[in-house]
């Protein structure tokens, strides 16, 4: 199925054994069907419509997909539960997103068609749930859907008892398949409600199960052997040809990489660095990039990096911003520069809200079908290119072998620009002009088409990680467009969706959303956290603070020590998300931003929540590194000397800036133009003098005027 979940199988493998002996004569049906890509439908633009439902009232583009379905959808509410408990009714419960392929090939053989309406319609409360507006809805189902088949993906369809705990689960179903699940499941419920009960009960408490936390007592568990273990049993699933995990297909994970090119600096381990060397220059060459417009797709389904499933996402383009800005600085590869310079350009042009603000997804689809956006036959190129073309098939790797499907190509390429030049005797120089000119002919031919449909919510949490690549961009490259851009996001989120004191997870105008996540807050903290660290501005630092004193107040959890994932306890089960899956762990990034503020603040407090957290997750860490690099990062950072590099003076704005060209994967940097009361800062102004205080658990070195001075103490602390 086209979609990712990555999870901790530790707990959830156990309930699954669980639960498959408890079902031992009991039927229940678990389908899970193998489809072809290869099939195409033909998309009708509706004019007039027979069906409309209470999706109509929707802002949802995924939603709205479904508002003139003959199905009697309704969008998940309490209402709805509670009809469902009043009426004694199964809830169907439908899960996808506005970009997933197979949500709209089931929309068009199931959920358009009458017959199977009508069995959904007489039997069931049928519920639309777009994943990326209640992604705590998507949460608790999917975690059910892993636990009664060992395997997830979207759409995700979930039939419940009136009081939500699941019955079965399942993906993608033919209209055919989907009419024998209502049946059964129907006539299972009707003759068996005891033992339906018991199971939906079994499953509801593997949920439970799989969201608890053993709170840390001491920190003896935060050891330099964990991080290395660690690493050491990830590496044994690396691919070191091709680049990312062994597999068949390849998703970047750019979470993942960043920690491991931390720990390569740190930890001068040469297999990691070159590991992800590799994976960076794979990624950048292959089809899963958007060689044209900018921009990577989702994944690749191939091992190869060749062929992308073709839906792009902000999360993804926002972290690869971060990703190749921060190897930027320490491969100095202009590759990487040419990355996220291009992806920025993309963002602009295709995702970026006319009143601010960045849209959720494009779709993979055009015209019914995948790619045809993006894919190139031979003879449209030689039109287009003309006497280009070529230089251009060999650039690009346009042969009869390299063909995907259909006589269509995904552009891609075999070897670095470096080789490239050397075996065609031009200069790099005159090679940059000559692409520069393919790509504004193509890009001129591709606007021609019709374009993917968009989703253009404005998640918050994802913009936040957009704020935080584009802060990362303009650290690496120092220009200040990068960080107007990054500050003029957050300035659309704190005007849009943060409202009564509180965020909300997605906006749009006209929506009645209201519900804001613990991924919201996370990532924001983080955020004004990095825009405090560049722009030296403490209104940031101040909007953290306020936004962290209502993380504590609205979603600790005493019992873990963790945050749960929503206010309020209204679903089946309590999330605590600690788990990095396309997006870091919202518990991980909190323990983060308490170190971070614990160490600008010499909160003690903070720093002691954040090691507790840590603590208590380094089992994980170790057994399964890819699903938990985010508190590997922080793992880092407690294991290997941290410094607090604080640059006081009229000029540290241009000290500040200059020491953030350099990859420091071990400090914090912040700065002040002006006398401060803050503890970094106190007492070390000195008027028309510039000093670089280089610290360490409270205790400071020598004040130093020069940013070579500072990296010697760095080095000799």
């Amino acid at each position: 199925m086209h979609g990712i979940h990555i999870i901790s199988w530790d707990k959830k493998c156990t309930m699954t054994l669980i639960l498959s002996r408890f079902l031992t004569g009991f039927i229940i049906l678990v389908m899970f069907f193998n489809v072809s890509c290869n099939e195409n439908k033909t998309e009708q633009e509706v004019i007039t419509h027979k069906y409309t439902n209470a999706l109509a009232k929707e802002t949802s583009p995924y939603l709205l997909q479904h508002a003139h379905n003959p199905v009697n959808w309704r969008a998940w509410s309490q209402e709805a539960l509670e009809e469902a408990k009043k009426e004694n009714k199964l809830l169907l419960v439908s899960i996808g997103y506005s970009s997933c392929h197979w949500c709209h090939v089931m929309e068009d053989e199931t959920f358009e068609n009458e017959e199977v309406a009508k069995i959904m319609n007489d039997n069931f409360i049928n519920i639309k749930v777009d994943r990326e507006e209640r992604p705590d809805v998507d949460q608790v189902y999917m975690t059910a859907l892993q636990l009664i088949s060992g395997n997830g993906g979207w759409p995700l369809n979930v039939i419940t008892l009136p009081n939500g705990k699941p019955l079965y689960g399942g993906t993608y179903h033919t209209k055919d398949q989907w009419t024998k699940v209502l049946t059964k499941i129907s006539e299972l419920y009707k003759n068996d409600p005891k033992k339906a009960e018991e199971y939906s009960d079994m499953v509801a408490a593997g949920i439970a199960e799989a969201n608890l936390v053993e709170p840390a007592k001491d920190f003896d568990a935060i050891t330099k052997d964990a991080v290395n273990t660690s690493v050491e049993n990830w590496s044994q699933n690396w691919d070191l040809e091709e680049g990312g995990e062994k597999g068949v297909q390849k998703f970047m994970i750019p979470t993942n990489l960043d920690f491991l090119l931390s720990y390569a600096d740190l930890a001068k381990d040469e297999k990691a660095k070159n590991h992800v060397k590799n994976t960076l220059d794979k990624m950048a060459l292959g089809g899963v990039y958007d060689q044209i417009g900018g921009g990577f797709y989702r994944y690749s389904t191939d091992p190869f990096w060749k062929v992308p499933h073709f839906e792009k996402m902000l999360y993804d383009n926002a972290q690869v911003l971060s990703l190749y800005s921060k190897a930027y600085t320490i491969f100095k590869d202009d590759a990487y520069k040419d990355v996220v310079w291009e992806t920025v350009d993309f963002l602009d042009r295709e995702m970026k809200d006319e009143n601010g603000g960045y849209h959720a997804a494009l779709d993979a689809d055009s015209e019914g079908e995948e790619g045809k956006f993006y894919v190139w036959k031979e003879e449209e190129l030689k039109l287009v290119l003309e006497d280009g073309f070529e230089l251009f098939s060999d650039y690009y790797t346009i042969s009869k072998g390299a063909v995907w499907e259909h006589e269509n190509y995904v552009l891609h390429r075999k070897r670095d620009d470096a080789t490239f030049v050397k075996e065609h005797g031009i200069e790099q120089s005159k090679l940059n002009f000559i692409k520069s000119e393919w790509n504004k002919k193509l890009l001129e031919a591709r606007s021609k088409r019709v374009r993917p449909r968009s989703d253009d919510k404005i998640i918050t949490s994802w913009n936040a990680l957009l704020i935080n690549g584009l802060v990362d961009a303009y650290k690496a490259f120092g220009q200040d467009r990068f960080l107007e851009k990054a500050e003029s996001v957050f300035s659309f989120i704190k005007s849009n969706s943060f409202q009564n004191v509180k965020l909300v997870h997605t906006y749009k105008k006209g929506s009645q959303r209201k519900e804001g996540f613990i991924e919201d807050y996370a990532f924001m903290i983080d955020a004004s956290l990095q825009l405090y660290g560049v722009t030296l501005n403490k209104e940031y630092l101040n909007f953290a603070k306020e936004l962290n004193k209502t993380v504590e107040q609205d979603f600790a959890d005493d019992a873990s020590g963790m945050y749960h994932y929503n206010e309020g306890n209204t679903l089946i089960a309590k999330i605590i998300k600690t788990d990095d899956g396309v997006i870091p762990s919202p518990n991980a990034v909190m323990a983060n931003n308490l170190f971070q503020l614990g160490h600008l603040e010499y909160n003690t407090d903070y720093t002691k929540k954040s090691k507790l957290m840590l603590s208590a997750m380094v089992p994980v860490i170790t057994e399964s590194a890819p699903s938990y690099s985010k508190w590997n990062a922080l793992l880092l950072n407690n294991t290997y000397p941290y410094f607090e590099i604080a640059v006081v003076g009229k000029d540290a704005d241009i000290l500040v800036k200059a020491l953030n060209e350099i990859q420091l994967s071990n400090a914090l940097i912040v700065g002040s133009k002006v006398e401060s009361k803050a503890p970094l800062f106190k007492d070390r102004y000195v008027e028309d003098n510039t000093f670089i205080y280089v610290c360490q658990n409270t205790t400071c070195k020598l004040p130093v005027k020069t940013i070579k001075e500072a990296l010697i103490q760095l080095k000799n602390f």
